[in-house]
């Protein structure tokens, strides 16, 4: 037997052990997704998405090559982007008619928030923290039973966008104020039952960008949890450039379903398609399609052989912008769907 037959040989056994035997990975359980917030956006600006050469809407690709989670970010009041929550609720529905899960991803500000700015939505800039925290409740209240009454509630919902740092600066701003920051998710979270009412609630995730970074992540949630706060999911970024190897995926992966018993999801990642991010230092993968669909074939290895069965799925961040902008994406200047695409068929093709 030579090598390359050997390699394909323990490829299978490892596809059969995770996915086939009983007790491991059921497949409704795992989150095949994507962060297509732009997608509604671009197809309107004339943006054609196609798949082996034919022209099909966005959602129809991702649908036919196994996605089944949709995962769309919510702005308070934006001025230049369109994530506000009339276009989320349109997209939601769209997704929902298709089958596709939702997880609702809230940043609590007008424009993007990350662990280097959370900016306070332009409404509340002049609240105190007593009354930030109201705004904070109704508001998440109020936008879920928008959703629920347009039958486009969310399956799953993040309330805060990696938020190592805290969220609503200054007042939830971390180090400094983790008993504003505990009070400020608590009320996002109450936010969220109150809006279901009697309805069965969706599971909560709590977001960070720590994926590589077992000392950061354990500094965190140690903190969290020491506050009582509910959750049910971690969610985490990996992007290699910022968040380390794949060893240290692997590591920190171990670390979080062994120390607190969580399920994990890795919610955003993505790779180059052309070279971006590895012009000047030795890149994991070669920055071509062919390294862009080796790095989600690891990424999602390594989730799924997450210990206890708590690696619950990946998510690919805005695969489905304007081609000719985005190096991160799943199609190419013409608008057709990348190698990368495929990386789900056999797991999810019979």
């Amino acid at each position: 037997m030579n090598i390359k037959r050997r390699v394909i040989k323990k490829e299978r056994i490892f596809l059969f052990v995770v996915l086939l035997l009983p007790g491991l990975v059921h497949a409704a359980d795992y989150a095949i997704g994507a962060d297509l917030s732009f997608l509604k956006q671009a197809e309107e600006r004339g943006t054609v998405f196609k798949d082996n050469g034919q022209a099909k809407p966005g959602l129809q690709i991702f649908k036919d090559h196994g996605y089944n989670w949709i995962r769309l970010r919510l702005f308070h009041t934006p001025t230049r982007l369109p994530n506000n929550l009339e276009y989320t609720i349109t997209m939601a529905k769209e997704a929902r008619k298709m089958g596709f899960k939702f997880l609702l991803n809230y940043h609590y500000s007008d424009t993007w928030a990350d662990p280097a700015k959370q900016y306070i939505p332009k409404a509340w800039k002049d609240k105190s923290h007593a009354e930030l925290v109201q705004a904070v409740f109704e508001y998440t209240r109020d936008t879920i039973i928008a959703f629920k009454d347009a039958n486009a509630t969310p399956d799953m919902v993040q309330v805060g966008n990696e938020i190592i740092n805290g969220m609503l600066w200054p007042d939830g701003k971390l180090p400094d104020n983790w008993d504003n920051f505990a009070e400020l998710i608590r009320a996002a979270i109450r936010g969220v039952h109150a809006g279901y009412s009697d309805a069965h609630s969706p599971k909560i995730m709590i977001h960070i960008d720590q994926s590589g970074n077992v000392r950061k992540t354990k500094t965190f949630f140690d903190k969290l949890n020491s506050y009582s706060i509910d959750y049910d999911v971690i969610g985490q970024s990996y992007y290699p450039w910022w968040q380390g190897s794949l060893l240290d995926l692997r590591e920190n992966l171990i670390f979080m379903a062994n120390e607190y018993q969580k399920d994990i999801i890795v919610v955003e990642t993505a790779y180059n398609w052309r070279p971006a991010e590895y012009k000047e230092k030795a890149a994991p993968f070669p920055e071509t399609p062919e390294g862009q669909q080796k790095f989600l074939n690891e990424v999602n290895r390594i989730v799924l052989s997450t210990p206890g069965n708590r690696g619950k799925g990946v998510f690919w961040w805005e695969p489905a912008v304007a081609p000719k902008r985005n190096s991160r994406g799943m199609f190419d200047y013409e608008g057709n769907t990348l190698p990368v695409i495929t990386v789900f068929d056999k797991f999810t093709r019979n």
